[in-house]
């Protein structure tokens, strides 16, 4: 059986740590893994897309709409756009953070209203202060783990596995806030 997870946010919110993160563990359990990043302006704030598929073997990291089992959104807006591609009764999991997209911090357009009620009407989504935890152990920026802690908690993969990846995967002066953000999001 192959699962498919998409993690999508915004350029320099460490989707691409949480990727490794996932894929290293993933492969750490003996599974085939495949990983597609797709860019879109990173550097500038814009949408960042990475696909990670594993199973007994895997042929391409590409997932189609109504495919995904588990969607990673770090930011509301993001998760909007990504919803055509969970399937059904897959799980949407949300960092509550809204970030500006270019259009409207140039005032071209207003950012979407009531977001997370129109997610709530169609799918399983849980709703994760990401940005505050992060906060709570030490760094705004560890939401990208806080959430993989939660994604974490849902997959069949043991804890300690998870926690093994981190401690080789994290550089080590981030190690502690990692493992504290790892934490949070798992037993949230």
């Amino acid at each position: 059986m192959t699962k498919k997870i998409m993690i999508v946010g915004v350029g320099g919110q460490g989707t691409l740590l949480a990727s490794r993160i996932l894929g290293n563990t993933v492969i750490n359990e003996g599974y085939d893994v495949k990983v597609s990043e797709v860019h879109g302006m990173s550097q500038r704030g814009g949408s960042v897309v990475t696909y990670v598929k594993y199973g007994d073997e895997v042929y391409s990291p590409i997932i189609d709409k109504g495919e995904a089992d588990i969607i990673l959104a770090f930011e509301m807006l993001e998760a909007y756009r990504a919803m055509p591609f969970l399937k059904k009764g897959g799980k949407l999991i949300v960092n509550t953070q809204e970030i500006d997209p270019m259009p409207v911090i140039t005032g071209a357009m207003d950012y979407p209203e009531n977001i997370a009620d129109k997610l709530k009407e169609k799918l399983d989504v849980t709703l994760v202060d990401a940005l505050s935890l992060a906060e709570k152990a030490g760094n705004f920026k560890a939401v990208n783990v806080v959430l993989i802690g939660v994604m974490a908690k849902s997959t069949d993969i043991a804890y300690e596995k998870w926690i093994e990846t981190i401690k080789t995967t994290v550089p080590p002066k981030f190690l502690d806030i990692n493992l504290e953000a790892f934490n949070l999001g798992y037993n949230l």
